[in-house]
């Protein structure tokens, strides 16, 4: 009897506390219903001038700039310029040890003169026979030599006329390989094919130098740069680069000097998506290469910038937060963009048409200016319904 009375005491207490905690929750929902829906309201704004910008990240690299290899192999015996220093076009930059190609270029003139030696013999053997066909046939003519004899001579002034011909071929090879000679021994000069500056120094006087090769790439001895054109070259999300055209204005941040915008112009779009660094699920990105108008005399090429470029304008829109954006089906079904107006103290669902996106900021036709839109937040928005109690929420 004790045991039954202690349940159904407990059993009183726990009714009692489930029509508690039912009554708080239809209190508060109660509330709720009649104060609305906490919510963020925006403004619809007439902008004269809206602008859509596309952002990137890369580097300053000179607009012209060359690798300065080596053509001959050899060591390095003299560096005539430092990192850094400004060059002319023509100035010899460094020599590779010239024994070699000075030896070689001095054969093949040997070799010159020995076959234009042998060419003018074979010339001289060439004239004494054909005189001596000449002979043979003027001979034949008054009876005094057989027609064989001319035969023999003929033969002969033809096979010295052959000799002329092969002795001067190998003279034109001969000349050939001293042409090439000599092209190494001045190429153990390396000079400048432009000017510019030395912006990046890969070698040591001393060091060997080689010839690049199938699948092995020659020796870098340094990096010559022009800098009075200079170029931020970036990589553009393929979200933004179809909004890109040659010519648009942008504007360059660098990263050692933030307070500092530099304007420029694009000149370049990449055809092509850049590789892959990641996975194969990584975004694609496109290079894109912006002139600067004016380049600062103290810019250094492997600085790391930031790039806006203006990708579209329009002018005297109305523009909303474009969180306020949202998708609501219509009598067929079919998703349309639009807002959720306060309009005394309701939500009206307004259709609208969405145009260029800038920042955060979308530009949107169907709805007057000035009119005050829901604009958050996200939970309200995405279970907002038409003619919905609104609130404005405190300290929004």
């Amino acid at each position: 009897m004790l045991e039954s009375s202690f349940v159904k005491r407990w059993r009183w207490i726990i009714g009692i506390g489930l029509l508690a905690a039912g009554a708080i929750a239809f209190v508060s929902l109660r509330a709720r219903r009649d104060h609305g829906v906490p919510v963020d309201l925006a403004t619809v704004t007439a902008r004269p001038l809206f602008q859509s910008f596309a952002t990137a990240s890369g580097e300053i690299v000179a607009s012209r700039w060359a690798d300065i290899g080596s053509s001959v192999m050899g060591r390095l015996v003299a560096l005539t310029v430092a990192e850094g220093e400004r060059v002319a076009a023509g100035q010899v930059l460094a020599r590779i040890d010239p024994v070699q190609a000075a030896s070689e270029a001095e054969a093949a003139a040997a070799l010159v003169r020995a076959l234009e030696g042998e060419l003018a013999a074979a010339e001289a053997r060439a004239t004494d026979t054909r005189l001596a066909a000449g002979r043979a046939r003027a001979l034949l003519a008054e009876g005094i030599q057989s027609q064989a004899e001319l035969d023999a001579a003929t033969a002969a002034a033809d096979a010295a006329a052959a000799s002329v011909e092969a002795a001067s071929r190998r003279v034109a090879q001969g000349r050939a390989q001293l042409t090439r000679a000599r092209d190494a021994l001045a190429k153990t000069e390396i000079t400048a094919p432009m000017a510019g500056v030395v912006t990046r120094l890969a070698v040591r006087e001393g060091e060997m130098v080689v010839v690049g090769v199938q699948n092995q790439p020659g020796t870098i001895l340094m990096t010559l740069s022009d800098l009075s054109a200079l170029d931020a070259e970036v990589k553009v999300a393929e979200a933004d680069v179809l909004r890109l055209r040659i010519g648009q204005p942008a504007w360059v941040t660098l990263e050692a000097a933030p307070e500092r915008e530099l304007a420029g112009h694009v000149v370049e779009i990449g055809a092509s998506a850049l590789p892959l660094a990641g996975g194969a699920s990584a975004a694609r990105e496109f290079r894109v290469v912006v002139r600067l108008d004016t380049p600062a005399a103290e810019l250094k090429p492997g600085l790391t910038c930031d790039v806006r470029i203006l990708a579209e304008e329009v002018r005297d829109v109305l523009t909303v937060p474009l969180q306020a954006v949202v998708l609501r089906a219509d009598e067929s079904g079919t998703e349309r963009p639009g807002l959720f107006l306060a309009e005394a103290g309701h939500a009206r669902f307004a259709p609208v048409e969405t145009g260029v996106i800038g920042g955060l900021d979308v530009e949107v036709r169907g709805v007057p200016a000035g009119a005050a839109v829901v604009a958050g937040p996200f939970q309200a928005l995405r279970d907002l319904v038409d003619g919905a109690p609104l609130r404005t929420r405190s300290g929004h």
